[in-house]
């Protein structure tokens, strides 16, 4: 019964690691900054949806709980 030979691991090459990143993986996290950085500088514009009662309330009672 013959063993399975293994292949000798391929040496590191010398230069740099070349990673190529698409345009959207660096634009999107800086654009998302860029946006909560806004609204951050100008809370004035942020406005808080209009929503159901009872979230509404659920929300004051966990803020409520919270500030204890």
């Amino acid at each position: 019964m013959s063993a399975p030979t293994h292949t000798p691991p391929r040496p590191a090459s010398r230069g740099g690691v070349d990673i190529r990143l698409p345009w959207w993986a660096l634009a999107l996290p800086t654009l998302a900054f860029v946006v909560l950085l806004a609204l951050i500088l100008n809370p004035a514009d942020a406005h808080a949806a209009s929503g159901d009662p009872a979230v509404t309330q659920f929300l004051e009672r966990v803020q409520q709980l919270i500030a204890r």
